[in-house]
């Protein structure tokens, strides 16, 4: 028997109040932000991704599908939502339009890692970006607009985490004060961040490895070695975070997974410790669309697993409005009925009215047990009879108060 590949899941009717909530607040929230939808493609050249993630990094490394198509391209479906967007906006001149360009997204991403709760090899994210403009009143923008987002999904005892990692004016020396820590301590260190010391000393920080978290705890940290520029920002963003009234906490380790950050990195997580319960997350990234081809262009941005929010939702017991479904079930007795519901659940629908109808032969006994099993707060009855009549028995489901009406007066009355 066939089964949904390791690391992907079915989204079944039972879950889908919980997406189709998230995505609705998720909406809702760009509006009043003045964000705007993007979508892009499932996959992208390859190239984009080793540029602009960081060939150091595990997604590049370890995770990335990436495959030849028929045209001897290398291309690889998309492993995060930032670079396609910054590559939508050199490609259409979006530098053109008044800055910073706001937009947003709903996209599917691929990472081939270890399941976990609420994060699979295909897991969806909503994101946002905020392309043209470096001033840390956008910063507080963004980072505001995330945390309203899960106040309004009715998330509680959440944590903001913030840390500033400089620029590449003032990062290269911290980078060496970070080697000459680490290097003390070399044989401490787990495999991977023993690779990584020299080509990308930053990921040691975000090494889930406990002995590699242990040494973390005493590293250098970045904000000791901010330049006048880099300093100046993050002191700024503070004091808009604190007009904001958002509380938050600076965690010196806190670096992202991505290269292309700079400056701003930040996540909200809720009271459960440990990396993996991080809702969401972003950062500045200033260079990244000049690594693309455009002209030096600030941006910042935000993303979050709608499966962790949903996780989180069902943990935190936060009730969602159930989707709409039919309230009216059309039952009928015969073949010369059936032809009469069909007409009558055409009309009923394009009064907008939900209709399910009855199919195959079965007693109206087992039709209307159906009608009480979907839920439906009327059932429609057309038998011999109401045929003759012209009328239809309509039937409360509630109280099982039953009465017939004339067939031309249902839309009407069920309306």
């Amino acid at each position: 028997m066939y089964r949904a590949p390791r690391g992907t899941t079915d989204i079944l009717p039972p879950e889908q109040p919980y997406w189709r909530y998230v995505e609705q607040k998720a909406a809702d929230i760009c509006q009043l932000y003045g964000y705007e939808r993007i979508d892009s493609p499932l996959f992208e050249d390859a190239g984009l991704f080793i540029r602009t993630v960081g060939a150091g990094t595990d997604i590049v490394e370890k995770e990335m599908y990436s495959f030849e198509d028929k045209g001897g391209n290398q291309v690889t479906l998309r492993p995060e939502g930032t670079a396609p967007v910054c590559r939508a906006y050199v490609e259409h001149g979006l530098h053109n339009q008044p800055q910073p360009v706001r937009l947003y997204y709903f996209a599917d991403i691929f990472r081939y890692e270890r399941p976990q709760a609420g994060r699979y090899r295909q897991h969806h994210q909503f994101g946002y970006e905020a392309i043209g403009d470096g001033d840390p009143v956008l910063d507080a923008e963004v980072i505001d607009m995330a945390w309203q987002l899960f106040v309004s999904l009715g998330l509680g005892r959440l944590t903001l985490n913030l840390n500033s990692i400089g620029c590449k004016e003032c990062r290269p020396e911290y980078l060496k004060r970070l080697k000459e820590y680490y290097a003390d301590h070399l044989s401490e260190l787990c495999r991977d961040c023993k690779a990584r010391l020299d080509r990308a000393p930053l990921r040691l920080l975000d090494c889930k490895n406990p002995d590699c978290q242990r040494l973390a705890q005493s590293a250098p940290k970045s904000i000791d070695y901010l330049c006048p520029p880099c300093a100046e920002h993050f002191n700024h963003l503070q004091q808009y975070l604190e007009a904001l009234a958002l509380p938050f906490i600076i965690n010196h380790r806190l670096v992202r997974g991505l290269d292309y950050y700079t400056r701003t990195v930040f996540e909200i997580q809720p009271e459960e410790e440990g990396s993996q319960s991080t809702l969401g997350g972003g950062g500045r990234y200033d260079d990244l669309i000049e690594e693309l081809g455009g002209k030096p262009t600030p941006a910042i941005g935000f993303a979050v697993g709608i499966e962790r929010i949903i996780l989180n939702l069902k943990r935190q017991a936060v009730s969602v409005p159930a989707l709409r479904k039919p309230q009216v079930f059309i039952a009928c007795m015969g073949g010369e009925a059936k032809a009469v519901a069909v007409k009558l659940a055409a009309t009923l629908r394009r009064a907008g009215i939900g209709v399910i109808e009855a199919v195959g032969d079965r007693s109206l006994k087992a039709q209307l047990r159906q009608a009480n099993n979907l839920g439906v707060r009327h059932t429609l009855i057309i038998g011999e009879d109401e045929l003759k009549t012209g009328t239809v028995a309509l039937r409360d489901m509630s109280s099982g108060e039953q009465k017939n009406v004339p067939l031309a007066q249902a839309p009407d009355l069920l309306r």
